[in-house]
């Protein structure tokens, strides 16, 4: 295993576990952010399990790499439907800008892992 792919993959796995907790405590900030995009909190709990699930997934794929690359693309696709979500709402461009980030780094492990694997 390359040191990218593993800087990487604990970074992102850092991130979304800490997004996801909120989402499946019902964290009063987590509602109210996704209130004002127009999620339901059912669809919150269900997001959160899949970026737990993403989480195992990246950490997995440190052992099997297609699991880490299947959990990178479908973070990615989470990120791209979040800006989706933000851009309706019109919020600002910084706000939207960070599940763009979020997307781009999940590629960029895709990436790696296919470059290096």
């Amino acid at each position: 295993m390359e040191i990218p792919v593993l800087v990487l993959t604990l970074v992102l796995a850092a991130v979304f576990v800490g997004t996801a907790v909120p989402k499946l405590t019902g964290q009063a900030q987590m509602r109210e952010r996704m209130d004002h995009l127009g999620v339901s909190p059912g669809l919150t709990r269900v997001l959160g399990v899949l970026e737990l699930a993403a989480v195992a997934g990246l950490l997995l794929g440190l052992l099997w790499p297609p699991l880490g690359i299947a959990a990178a693309i479908g973070l990615a696709l989470q990120m791209t439907c979040a800006v989706v979500y933000h851009a309706r709402a019109k919020d600002p461009a910084a706000t939207i800008l960070t599940p763009v980030i979020f997307a781009v780094a999940a590629l960029a492990l895709v990436y790696l892992h296919v470059r290096l694997g």
